[in-house]
């Protein structure tokens, strides 16, 4: 599953920018890297970060007047990278609207839990969004996209395919299905799953695409394309 924030650092250190970039990568973000406030400023709106990294010490544009800019133009969470612990830069961050403030050297997990907490208080919408290959479920909104188009889902067809969601590729069982979306009590149809896949395939234009896959034996799964 990859997680759908954008996340731009900016720093002038190739070992640093490969570091985060890599790192922030395998967490399931969408990363890019600017080695100046001058490309930064452009990335801002063509890639449109939701969390800047933003070390202090740039070339040309300092990173306080980079702060400064981006919160004017954008709503972005910046946290400052530095290597001085210095109190009057600490200020200086906050005061031209940095949101948190992490010194060189730094754990990567804390700088990880740092930009979760960014997510979850700044955008919040997004923390409940899960991307799963080309479909997005929304947890809130109980609803599920697929390239970008939601699919309209009734209630129990949501909870079906985000079920079969949680473990791409991976076939579930016919009774592990029916427990989870129907109860362990449900004494109806026999053929009720049957019938939800096939409302799910229609919705999916599955034919074509085959996402929802029989797995003779077992049950169902689903194949991200």
């Amino acid at each position: 599953m990859t997680r759908p924030g954008r996340i731009l650092v900016v720093d002038d250190e190739q070992g640093i920018s490969d570091f985060l970039l890599f790192g922030l990568r395998d967490e399931g973000y969408d990363v890019m890297c600017a080695r100046d406030g001058e490309e930064a400023l452009e990335l801002l709106e063509r890639f449109k970060p939701h969390v800047v990294l933003l070390d202090i010490m740039l070339p040309g544009i300092d990173g306080f007047e980079v702060c400064r800019l981006m919160k004017d133009r954008a709503r972005v969470a910046i946290i400052m990278l530095t290597a001085r612990d210095d109190v009057t830069d600490r200020v200086k961050g906050l005061v031209t609207g940095a949101d948190d403030y992490v010194v060189k050297p730094f754990s990567f997990a804390e700088l990880k839990a740092r930009i979760e907490a960014r997510f979850r208080n700044q955008f919040p919408e997004l923390s409940a969004v899960t991307r799963v290959g080309k479909f997005e479920v929304d947890k809130v909104q109980k609803l599920i996209r697929y390239e970008g188009v939601a699919l309209g889902l009734s209630r129990t067809e949501y909870t079906l395919l985000e079920i079969l969601l949680e473990t791409p590729g991976v076939a579930l069982t016919r009774e592990q299905i029916m427990s989870r979306v129907w109860g362990d009590d449900f004494t109806g149809e026999d053929n009720i799953l049957e019938v939800y896949i096939r409302y799910l395939r229609h919705k999916l234009n599955d034919t074509k695409r085959q996402l929802i896959r029989t797995v003779r034996g077992v049950g169902y799964r689903v194949d991200l394309q």
